[in-house]
């Protein structure tokens, strides 16, 4: 008897490991708190800014805030520097993040994504004046000001530039204008936005990169979370179905950006 016991007991632990490892339900938690808490910058125009009224705007917060009322919940907006902002899914302090996370194969080996929500390149911004960068292979032995953990930084360091570590665009942009970097590579969709706001300012993109590993971008959530994942992909479909989508590109981008 027992011996028979023992080797119930046996048995029955590869279940217990297995459940006791299985990803506890995000959408359910979610669902429960009435509430779905997205991390993101709040530093990064035109995707998550704060506007002259000091209220937190943009693309990829009005992305998240229809999430969420596709799922029935409100959006809690948690924010944090870029750096620490994908390691903060870890410690739980969002159950998902909306900040322009680039989907690579090397993220995904510890997140899960979401479909695609918005494509855009990687591109080489230098001084107006600069003649000597023309390339991203120009980058060998400059000097480029990038967030450290971005894929900005990564491709960056792969044509061999020095990196300089910055915050966010803004502030890359302002070390390249004063002459303190020579370049900076960031997201096309930010540079427009970017000239947009101020057309004189001397800078230029002297070239784009096409690689799909920095295109598109997608809802950064914990591993295992299948049920979050499809919910958010259908609400995805829905906003763009139903016109939500084409307004909120229209209102930072001046484009309909629903079909790319």
């Amino acid at each position: 008897m027992k011996k028979l016991s023992s080797l119930l007991l046996a048995g029955l632990l590869p279940l217990l490991s297995v459940n006791a490892l299985a990803a506890p339900n995000d959408l359910e938690a979610i669902k429960s708190a009435g509430e779905i808490r997205i991390g993101t910058e709040g530093t990064y125009a035109p995707f998550s800014y704060h506007d002259a009224s000091n209220k937190l705007v943009g693309f990829d917060v009005d992305i998240g805030r229809a999430i969420a009322a596709k799922l029935g919940v409100k959006a809690n907006f948690v924010e944090g520097k870029w750096d620490g902002l994908i390691a903060g899914l870890n410690a739980n302090r969002y159950d998902v993040v909306i900040n322009q996370v680039g989907i690579t194969a090397e993220r995904r080996e510890k997140y899960d994504f979401s479909d695609p929500y918005i494509s855009s390149e990687a591109v080489l911004v230098v001084a107006s004046d600069n003649k000597v960068i023309t390339t991203f292979a120009d980058l060998d032995g400059k000097r480029s000001a990038e967030t450290l953990t971005s894929n900005f930084s990564k491709l960056a360091e792969r044509y061999g530039a020095e990196v300089v570590p910055v915050q966010g665009f803004n502030q890359a942009i302002s070390l390249l204008t004063s002459g303190r970097v020579d370049a900076t590579i960031n997201d096309y969709l930010s540079y427009l936005d970017f000239k947009k706001q101020q057309p004189a300012a001397k800078v230029k993109v002297v070239a784009h990169d096409d690689g799909s590993d920095f295109s598109n971008s997608g809802v950064l959530m914990r591993k295992g979370q299948t049920a979050l994942r499809e919910a958010i992909n259908q609400a995805l479909k829905d906003i763009k179905a139903d016109g939500t989508y084409k307004t909120i590109s229209e209102r930072y981008f001046g484009k309909d950006l629903t079909a790319e």
